[in-house]
């Protein structure tokens, strides 16, 4: 509730998801509550919000402005223009609401808390603005109330709907939270590991090095400390602390990895000092190998688990898949937030891409996506993240960017794309083109509204004939038929 307990506009990339499907013992409870209401207090609660919901609204949005953590999603014509009347169509929604209500306020509840989990609001500002809120509605109800026992009455249920309605809010909000930490997770594995197979090679090896070590030391006539052969200490060991862990994550598997390397450096330690015999020294390697073994089987578990992560490529083009989309541009809007750097995202889409599929067939489409996604990345920087988007489109992400310099590469790019036929099988050519829409990021916490900006100009570059670029400056209309244009 930090930004608005009312809904964000529809970003032109938002779709139901898992996490907005509405709880039914949620809705039944809601139900409940909203039919134990009576006229007495309905009527109150509607005086309420009539004389009080303006000054509710400026209380509201006045403290949060003076908040360094929530003016950052909230500028003053934002508040002024949308913001309050939203808060104040909010209070009468929620606190006039019948039975047949509940699931559309629901809805709107698990979609707030969607929009708060995407933008990173802190989730102690949103409860701090549900206490704001019950503690002016108890104001105004004991102004309005014509006895105790009705203020009472109508501020117990006023608290139960704000409740309810966060309820809903935060459970959204936690279970998006959830869904983009695993993202983010994935992520950080996939760019740590890149080559799967080679690195899992290589740590096999490390730790096939520390074994050979500790069977070495162990069969001379003087093992030495304790300390070096630790596993902890060893090249494996020191990676999987550093890197292993931060890519695979808190898991049972790393948790066990620790436990085991734990015990073997325990026994280290507790047994080198001893003057052992060599049955001593045979018994106590094969107590340790049988550790290693196991630590050996765990990481082969988790580098099986994480084959999976290929699919965070696009399997024709090699591009990054839109599956780690939202998890750049967050990092994008949080560097921007923490450095000022901006960034901006080109919608590129091939044209007549369907005819090209029907005339040449399907081999030749395949050809000229595979070309394009060869184009984008020789014409872009390093730093930039390629994504195929889905079928013909692709999406780029340029860092620390002016609005220029997006310009320009976007123009590079489609250029390239015009002067660059592919090569079909039978050895003849095909000219291809692209259209392309820009959009600089404006400041906005919300990454799906940067994505819906560039999605506009994109249609607006293709319904000004193809084959050109179009920057969004400031919120074009995604066009009649948009659809259509894409053929």
């Amino acid at each position: 509730m930090a930004v608005h307990p009312a809904p964000l506009p529809a970003a032109g990339h938002a779709r139901p998801t898992a996490e907005s499907t509405p709880d039914p013992r949620l809705a039944a409870d809601w139900a409940r509550r909203v039919d134990a209401l009576s006229d007495e207090v309905r009527a109150l609660l509607a005086v309420v919000v009539a004389e009080g919901g303006q000054v509710v609204a400026d209380h509201f949005y006045g403290d949060m402005l003076e908040d360094p953590r929530a003016s950052r999603y909230l500028n003053v014509d934002q508040v002024r223009e949308r913001l309050k009347p939203s808060l104040q169509r909010w209070l009468v929604a929620l606190l006039s609401a019948r039975a047949g209500d509940v699931n559309a306020l629901q809805a709107t509840q698990e979609h707030v808390g969607q929009v708060h989990a995407r933008i990173g609001i802190p989730v102690d500002l949103v409860a701090r603005g549900g206490r704001m809120l019950k503690d002016d509605l108890h104001a105004g109800i004991r102004r309005h109330a014509g006895s105790e026992a009705l203020a009472i009455e109508a501020i117990l249920c006023a608290n139960g709907l704000v409740d309810i309605a966060l309820e809903s809010m935060t459970r959204a909000y936690t279970r998006s939270r959830e869904a983009a930490g695993q993202v983010d997770g994935a992520f950080r594995l996939f760019s740590l590991i890149q080559n799967i197979g080679t690195e899992r090679e290589r740590q096999r090896a490390l730790l096939l090095t520390w074994e050979n070590a500790l069977i070495y030391a162990l069969m001379s006539e003087h093992p030495g400390a304790a300390t070096p052969l630790q596993i902890s200490n060893s090249e494996f060991g020191l990676w999987f602390l550093h890197k292993g862990m931060a890519s695979f994550g808190d898991t049972g598997e790393t948790r066990e990895v620790n436990l085991i390397a734990a015990r073997i450096d325990s026994t280290l330690r507790a047994r080198l000092p001893e003057a052992l015999t060599h049955a001593d020294r045979r018994e106590l390697l094969d107590e340790l190998r049988v550790g290693a073994d196991a630590i050996r089987s765990l990481v082969s578990m988790m580098f099986d688990g994480i084959g999976d992560l290929e699919s965070g490529r696009d399997a024709l083009t090699r591009l990054l898949n839109r599956r780690f989309l939202p998890t750049i541009l967050r990092r994008e809007i949080a560097l921007q937030a923490n450095t000022g750097r901006q960034f901006a995202v080109l919608m590129l889409d091939l044209d007549h891409f369907k005819s090209i599929n029907d005339t040449h067939g399907h081999e030749a489409g395949d050809r000229a996506l595979k070309h394009v996604a060869a184009l984008l990345v020789e014409n872009t920087r390093g730093s930039d993240y390629l994504f195929r988007y889905g079928g013909e489109e692709f999406v780029v992400v340029l860092g620390s960017v002016s609005r220029e310099d997006a310009v320009a590469i976007a123009e590079g790019l489609r250029n390239a794309i015009a002067l660059a036929p592919v090569a079909l099988a039978d050895g003849s050519t095909l000219q291809l083109t692209g259209s392309i829409g820009v959009a600089v990021q404006d400041g906005h916490p919300d990454y799906e509204r940067v994505l819906a900006r560039a999605d506009a100009a994109m249609y607006a570059a293709k319904r000004g004939g193809r084959d050109r670029v179009v920057v969004d400056d400031g919120g074009l209309p995604d066009p009649p038929g948009a659809q259509a244009l894409r053929r």
